[in-house]
């Protein structure tokens, strides 16, 4: 998942741009509203953090003008403006959510989870392709080159919620939810078990594998 950071304190955004890194976010940073511009202009993303007080170009400004462009990425303000009247100025301009500074990383990571479930990834046709892999969202088939792999019910969810959220690291309560529709209790090793029978149907290591284990954090297909 590809991030942009607007955000004016250097060290600020430089930390931020560090810790995304960290959950395997592709993060660029920009400095003011303009800036921003110029990143749009040649690069598409999944969400834009962005502050609010910036020279050259404000981030109520900057929102403003994207949503006039029909520009609907995901948008998250952070910022030390802390008034009812802000926030409401904000949201009404198209933000997707406002949260005011200081703040912890922990509920900056949920609120960006929040806004990029919202915008659900779509697709041009009914298949997806990465790499060898191709998956039939109509047949509910996976080939992987000319090959059929037999996948079980599950099995098929994991790796379509993975394939369609390519980029993004998803927790192993993310894929429970997802999978078993939020009613299921049981052992959370289930998830490492399937995730191991897809890998070994799709005749990859865990190395090699089209699906990336990242330890502590979830899975992620790139």
């Amino acid at each position: 998942m590809k991030l942009l950071i607007v955000e004016d304190e250097l060290d600020l955004n430089r930390s931020l741009v560090k810790l995304l890194k960290t959950q395997a976010y592709s993060v660029d940073a920009a400095f003011d509203g303009e800036e921003a511009l110029d990143y749009l202009a040649t690069s598409d993303y999944d969400a834009l953090i962005v502050d609010v007080m910036m020279p050259r170009m404000d981030g109520f400004t900057l929102v403003q003008t994207l949503r006039q462009q029909n520009q609907q990425t995901p948008i998250l303000f952070l910022t030390a403006k802390d008034s009812l009247e802000d926030k409401v100025r904000g949201l009404d301009l198209g933000a997707d959510d406002y949260l005011v500074k200081p703040f912890e990383f922990p509920e900056l990571l949920a609120r960006l989870r929040a806004i990029t479930r919202r915008e659900q990834p779509t697709v041009s046709s009914s298949q997806i392709q990465i790499g060898t892999v191709r998956l039939d969202l109509s047949s509910q088939q996976v080939w992987k080159a000319e090959q059929l792999i037999p996948l079980t019910a599950k099995e098929y969810k994991i790796l379509t919620y993975l394939m369609s959220h390519r980029g993004q690291v998803l927790s192993r309560d993310q894929i429970r939810e997802h999978v078993w529709d939020f009613d299921y209790d049981g052992d959370s090793n289930n998830i490492e078990v399937l995730i191991k029978n897809i890998r070994r149907k799709l005749q990859e290591s865990s190395k090699d594998s089209l699906i990336q284990t990242k330890r502590g954090l979830g899975y992620v297909i790139f």
